[in-house]
């Protein structure tokens, strides 16, 4: 039995292949306290398997999307899930902080593959507003994996210690596997042509480079990715170590910012419809703006009030749901033969900017919230910044006035 493309179940398959990245994150959150205990390192080290989780991530989309492009997006899919599932057993044994970190960049490169592929598929089945209804859609289903991941990771770590985390990756990411395997189609209408070669990839991420639409919607999307991961590496350090909740508090935390932005995202899908990918996009950076002010002067004049900067966090959470989502569906739609190669090249981008930009400020934390805060706040005001300078093109570009 295969999975047609308007079933609820394509929906779902897809959406938990995009979860592997929050699965990935959120599961050992709410351990890194414990986990820079048990491996006798600091929380700068600590840092680096989450970044190294990004760099892998970002090299590996690369590859992955011009891999699809030219043989399918099955062959691709079965890459990528092959070294996630050796790279999580590997972590769930790592001896040292180097290990781990090791280990962390090939999950990284495994992980990149079914997230480029489902977003690569849906720009196989569906264009424009359809598109960006269907990545809300999966957007809020995958939503899920962030809400309960902190709590079970929280749970875990409790009860079983950091490693637990790595062997529940294992296992939800090998039922994932098997389901794709056998019920997923391939859905490749038009292969690249040409042979698999550095140099073609870099012909195509040319053609995607020359086209102006794709940096504003990347732009806009970069900004939101990264305030989210600065808040997913840095709140663990934060809200425990500042403000003193355990570990099974941070989770609950985390989890409730998540379903801020399940709510952004089942929102936007009913929005968009109505309303066009721009005006949800325009409500998320609104959104953006009202929580980097209201947490950057929260922390400046009343440092000590955690729900300031709590309630501030959930605001910006709920932008991303509209944001992100749309921006793919935004940087896509010019793509319909390089779909891969459009994601591959923004998720590179956005995934260093993101990699680099966390390990700053987590290596700035010492006692206060300040560093993560003041990054949300420059990440909420560059997605302002490029929307309105950007508004006259995006417009121009889709009534056709000009390429």
């Amino acid at each position: 039995m295969r999975l047609h493309p308007n079933s609820f179940g394509m929906t779902v398959v897809l959406s938990f292949m995009s979860a592997m990245g929050p699965i990935s994150t959120d599961f050992y959150v709410p351990a890194l306290p414990q986990l820079a205990q048990d491996l006798q390192t600091v929380p700068g080290k600590v840092q680096w398997t989450m970044s190294a989780y990004l760099i892998g991530f970002a090299i590996g989309q690369i590859f992955y999307g011009p891999l699809s492009d030219k043989f399918g997006r099955k062959p691709a899919l079965l890459i990528g899930f092959s070294l996630y599932l050796f790279a999580s057993l590997s972590a769930s044994l790592a001896p040292t902080i180097e290990a781990l970190t090791g280990a962390r960049l090939i999950q990284g490169l495994g992980g990149a593959g079914p997230i480029i592929v489902a977003r690569s598929i849906v720009r196989d089945l569906y264009t424009g507003v359809r598109a960006g209804q269907q990545l809300a859609l999966m957007s809020s289903i995958m939503g899920l994996a962030p809400i309960v991941s902190p709590l079970i990771g929280g749970l875990l770590a409790v009860q079983f210690g950091w490693r637990a985390a790595f062997v529940v990756m294992f296992v939800i990411v090998g039922i994932i596997t098997l389901v794709s395997v056998l019920f997923l189609p391939e859905t490749i209408r038009e292969r690249m042509q040409g042979s698999f070669s550095v140099r073609n990839i870099l012909g195509s991420f040319s053609i995607v480079s020359r086209n102006r639409v794709w940096w504003a919607y990347m732009g806009m999307q970069a900004m939101a990715q990264t305030g989210l991961f600065t808040f997913v590496s840095a709140s663990p350090f934060v809200l425990q170590r500042v403000y003193g909740l355990t570990p099974v508090q941070f989770g609950l935390a985390f989890s409730i910012c998540s379903i801020a932005f399940v709510g952004g995202a089942w929102v936007s899908s009913r929005m968009v419809a109505r309303k066009g990918l721009d005006y949800a996009i325009g409500v998320g950076v609104t959104l953006f703006a009202i929580a980097g002010i209201a947490q950057l002067a929260g922390v400046l004049l009343l440092p000590d009030q955690l729900l300031i900067l709590f309630l501030s966090e959930l605001i910006f959470f709920g932008g991303v749901g509209f944001v992100i989502p749309n921006c793919v569906a935004g940087l896509l739609s010019p793509f319909p033969e390089r779909a891969g190669a459009a994601t591959s090249l923004a998720g590179f981008l956005q995934m260093s900017f993101s990699a680099i930009t966390g390990l700053i400020v987590v290596s700035l934390i010492r006692d206060s919230a300040s560093p993560f805060v003041i990054c949300t706040f420059v990440m909420a005001l560059g997605s302002v910044v490029i929307f309105w300078l950007s508004r006259d093109m995006r417009y121009a570009i889709r009534s056709g006035a000009i390429r």
